[in-house]
């Protein structure tokens, strides 16, 4: 009986070094696993030399060229669709930001964790910063508070508490897996059957929210989402998108208005819509250059609650 197959789906724009490590670190993984896998790579219109990259040097990866930036959700999307549909679906299919480097046997361990939890739709490794430190990378669904502390309105003090939907440091350090609401999108792995129940990752959702979102509907349908600490990958972070600060600030905010909308009750998208609008006013009131002035409006329509 063969081992079940997991398709690695990773989409880039501009990152064509960082894309390359993290393909080594896939390649040497696979190189000393049993279990068949396949990597999957769209490229969404980058500038650099990422095709050219990906064609010359790793022919083992199934390459997608965009002409347009389709965003993070549009690109996965794109591929998760091909995926479903083909005579031999994969069982799993791993989610991967091009700025990650994947430790030795990290894969095996998310596997065979998926494998023994058969209601686990969604699961997520231990994401480390560049010198090795914990990289916060499971929340629990925002609410009220946690929206204050990226506001700036709540102590810095409190940052990694529960108050700011975090799990304790304990239970990464500890090694045992541990049930999460969701886990962080740059590596998150979904079993294929709960995304032929849940749908695809939703596409008002251009970047930002949108694993939050699909963690939600996948509780909702009763599947669960896990940390395995064991599972080690390293995060650099913002590779992409610190390439455009003030439209990925507008993307943000404006996902975050599109996930409160979807998942909450009307009293807190409009509490948290006041909030969100008092402080993007006064941000406006300074701004100093068009591009933040049009990013800051944006934001203040989106949290504008009919």
């Amino acid at each position: 009986m063969n081992a079940p197959s997991l398709a690695v789906v990773i989409v880039s724009w501009n990152v064509a070094e960082p894309l390359s490590r993290c393909l080594d670190s896939l390649h040497a993984e696979s190189a000393g696993t049993s279990r068949r896998s396949s990597v999957w790579v769209l490229d969404n219109d980058s500038g650099d030399d990422t095709f050219e990259r990906l064609r010359n040097d790793y022919p083992w990866v199934h390459l997608i060229q965009s002409d347009e930036n389709l965003g993070f959700v549009a690109g996965n999307n794109r591929i998760i669709h091909r995926l479903l549909e083909v005579e031999s679906p994969p069982d799993y299919i791993w989610l991967l930001n091009p700025d990650t480097i994947v430790h030795p046997h990290a894969v095996e361990q998310l596997l065979a964790f998926m494998d023994s939890h058969p209601r686990a739709g969604l699961v997520g490794p231990k994401l480390l910063n560049t010198d090795g430190t914990l990289q916060t990378c499971a929340f629990r669904f925002p609410g009220v508070i946690q929206p204050l502390f990226d506001l700036h309105l709540m102590p810095e003090r409190l940052y990694h508490t529960r108050l700011n939907g975090r799990y304790p440091r304990s239970w990464f350090d500890q090694g045992d897996p541990f049930q999460i609401d969701h886990p962080l999108g740059a590596a998150m792995l979904a079993r294929t059957q709960t995304i032929r129940e849940v749908g695809l990752l939703d596409p008002d959702f251009f970047m930002y929210c949108e694993e939050i979102d699909w963690a939600w509907r996948m509780r909702d349908a009763g599947w669960q989402a896990w940390l395995v600490p064991e599972a080690e990958v390293t995060h650099i972070g913002g590779a992409s998108t610190d390439q455009a600060r003030p439209k990925t600030t507008r993307y943000l905010w404006q996902s975050r208005a599109t996930l409160y909308a979807k998942h909450h009750k009307r009293w807190v998208r409009w509490l948290v819509g006041q909030m969100v609008r008092y402080v993007f006013k006064a941000r406006l009131a300074k701004a100093d250059t068009p591009a933040w002035r049009e990013a800051y409006k944006s934001i203040i329509s989106a949290w504008s609650w009919q």
